[in-house]
């Protein structure tokens, strides 16, 4: 069962890696284009000639971000399953997005300003 765990969290860790390097190649040939700057007497002409290559970057942009975040959480999720299961702990599985539990605020002794006065007055602990 040990060796399924291992070899899942090798897999995930590779193809997080891939994702990762394949976004970044992405980057590379997207970024080494170079951008042709359309000039015109007519502004209105130029900004509709300039507003497709305006959009089209935008959903290139999103989608490098898209996949540059899978690859980390894959690459993240490989590395803390291998590295679990190699210093011999059961895996942990814990959730992507935080939970909103209410910790209990720690009751403590302090100053503080009273908003009428301004004055600073000494606060006790409730019990």
């Amino acid at each position: 069962m040990e060796d399924k765990a291992l070899v899942s969290g090798y897999v995930t860790l590779f193809i997080g890696v891939a994702l990762l390097a394949f976004t970044f190649v992405s980057a590379y040939l997207f970024l080494s284009n170079d951008p042709s700057i359309v000039g015109s007497p007519d502004l209105v002409a130029v900004f509709g000639d300039a507003l497709a290559p305006l959009i089209l970057t935008c959903i290139r942009i999103m989608y490098l971000g898209v996949m540059g975040w899978i690859g980390s959480v894959l690459t993240i999720r490989g590395v803390q399953l291998v590295t679990q299961l190699k210093r011999g702990a059961k895996p942990e599985i814990k959730p992507i997005a935080p939970t909103t539990m209410k910790t209990p605020i720690p009751k403590t002794t302090g100053t503080r300003k009273a908003k009428k006065t301004g004055k600073i007055r000494k606060v006790k602990a409730a019990k």
